[in-house]
């Protein structure tokens, strides 16, 4: 899977990348599902737009928060379907996390879990790809009490309004509700490096497959959902600190011994 990512490569050196402004972007050497981040998308693709990691699907009545959909049945599940056909986008990063599980040299037993960062040998930022979607939360149920029940109570306080199931009157308010815009990364096999540290990872996409991932048609874009060759890609242990998304800091992403 991929669980939290890095993208500390500066806006100038993205906007050259992906020919698209990132203006406002702030590094981050941690980021996590939740976080608002930026995506580029065929719809304005001249500019990075920031979306929540953690997709919800268009029909959902509450937040589903889904952070990865499988290559394998990306097309086919109902969460993603609508979001494959219509919906790609690109995620920029330059470089990702898995966790490992330590042994403390007890047979059968762990010592908890190392991350390691994976990344290509010069740091140089690449696109992972994703599917969004724009998800309107249902308005709440409201309640308001009639004026009628401050008065008379021979009548019971019962008005003539619209009652609920519980015999309250329910209020429409009319308020508008914000769209919330939402993504998620699709995962496939691992290549050999990734698969000493886990048995899924993120599909990064050659420079020459992202127009085709954000235009082409269906099928054209499933046939680019394989593991990307590990030739230029390196691996290595680092600070446990990066286990909570509340820090954020270079030092997360420099070597650290392998226990």
């Amino acid at each position: 899977m991929c669980g939290r990512y890095t993208l500390f490569t500066p806006a100038a050196d993205l906007e050259a990348r992906f020919d698209a402004d990132f203006d406002g972007h702030e590094p981050s050497y941690n980021c996590a599902p939740g976080q608002s981040l930026p995506v580029i998308t065929d719809e304005d693709p001249a500019t990075a737009t920031q979306m929540e990691w953690g997709l919800t699907p268009q029909w959902a009545d509450e937040p589903f928060d889904l952070i990865n959909a499988r290559a394998e049945t990306v097309r086919e599940k109902r969460s993603f379907a609508d979001a494959f056909e219509r919906r790609r986008c690109l995620v920029p990063a330059d470089g990702f996390y898995e966790w490992v599980e330590r042994s403390d040299g007890t047979a059968g037993r762990s010592s908890g879990k190392r991350p390691y960062r994976v990344a290509f040998a010069d740091d140089r930022p690449f696109a992972m790809a994703g599917i969004y979607e724009r998800w309107e939360p249902p308005e709440p149920a409201t309640t308001q009490t009639g004026l009628d029940a401050f008065g008379d109570a021979s009548d019971g306080g019962a008005g003539d309004g619209d009652t609920s199931d519980d015999g309250t009157d329910a209020v429409d308010d009319g308020s508008g509700r914000d769209v919330v815009e939402t993504f998620t990364i699709v995962t496939t096999e691992p290549n050999d490096l990734v698969a000493d540290l886990h048995h899924r990872m993120a599909v990064i996409l050659s420079p020459d497959e992202e127009a085709t991932w954000l235009r082409g048609d269906p099928g054209a874009a499933a046939d680019l959902l394989d593991p990307h060759p590990d030739d230029d890609m390196t691996a290595h242990p680092v600070s446990t600190r990066v286990n909570s998304p509340a820090v954020d800091a270079p030092k997360l992403i420099e070597p650290v011994g392998a226990e």
